[in-house]
């Protein structure tokens, strides 16, 4: 797949942690849950994910384990999550109802899960191989 324009933004791009085992499953729950292929998906790690974080004002190194990019606009921790949450399919879209609590109180917590996920989750040495039926929904 080609790198996305300005110009064709009908998705939008989910980048993650590539070597982090709840970050893979985190996209293969998304995947599921999105059959419309909303989301496109690319490792922080990959040349395109690293342009990507450049062209938005975000280093590598940030922090962040997943960063969404929708319509141009950067949304990271639990914004993101939140976002990606209100477009998978029902019930999903309910949990968009935690945008009431502080964004503070909600990303000290997305902190603590991303602090440890590598701990509590494990990590891969390699990025995730997607099969050839979700291949198309990878940017590279």
């Amino acid at each position: 797949m080609k790198k996305p324009s300005k110009d064709n933004e009908e998705y939008a791009i989910v980048l993650i942690d590539g070597v982090c085992r709840l970050c893979q499953g985190l996209t293969r729950f998304i995947i599921q849950r999105d059959p419309a292929g909303h989301f496109r998906f690319a490792s922080l790690q990959s040349e395109i994910g690293q342009s990507l974080l450049e062209q938005g004002g975000l280093t590598p190194d940030g922090g962040d384990t997943m960063v969404l990019i929708e319509k141009g606009k950067y949304y990271t921790r639990s914004q993101g999550a939140l976002r990606i949450a209100r477009r998978l399919r029902f019930p999903w879209p309910l949990a968009y109802a935690m945008i009431i609590v502080p964004r503070p109180i909600r990303d000290r917590a997305y902190r603590i899960v991303a602090k440890n996920r590598y701990r509590w989750f494990g990590r891969s040495e390699a990025c995730m191989i997607p099969t050839p039926d979700i291949r198309r929904r990878f940017l590279s």
